[in-house]
């Protein structure tokens, strides 16, 4: 069975810097893709970054390019977002998630808080 689980977050003030870490089990992660989604209160689950297996290419959501960076460590099962300038608005829950590529985002973590304070 495929598990997720999240660690890494906490409260911020704004422009401050978080490293979340994704710990997996149950897959061979290795030949899976990564990804971080984030909830916020009342709003549906938005993409944030993801990373692919083969390559390790990492691609993006529109609103964190250039201030997130999401890593892999295969060896370990892990996978990293590290987050700089943090905003209010990026205050959500933080799921990690992973998929069998081009299948759909399949197994999701139970998410981390993020909250950032102006």
């Amino acid at each position: 069975q495929v598990q997720l689980r999240e660690s890494g977050g906490g409260s911020v003030q704004a422009g401050g810097s978080l490293r979340l870490s994704c710990a997996g089990s149950g897959r061979t992660f290795g030949r899976a893709d990564m990804g971080w989604f984030r909830q916020a209160p009342g709003q549906g689950r938005e993409f944030v970054a993801g990373i692919r297996w083969n390559d390790g290419a990492p691609f993006y959501g529109d609103s964190v390019k250039e201030r997130f960076t999401i890593s892999r460590d295969d060896a370990m099962n892990r996978v990293y977002l590290q987050m700089n300038n943090l905003k209010p608005e990026d205050t959500a829950i933080y799921l990690c998630a992973t998929r069998s590529a081009p299948m759909p985002w399949d197994y999701w973590g139970q998410g981390t808080q993020v909250t950032v304070s102006s």
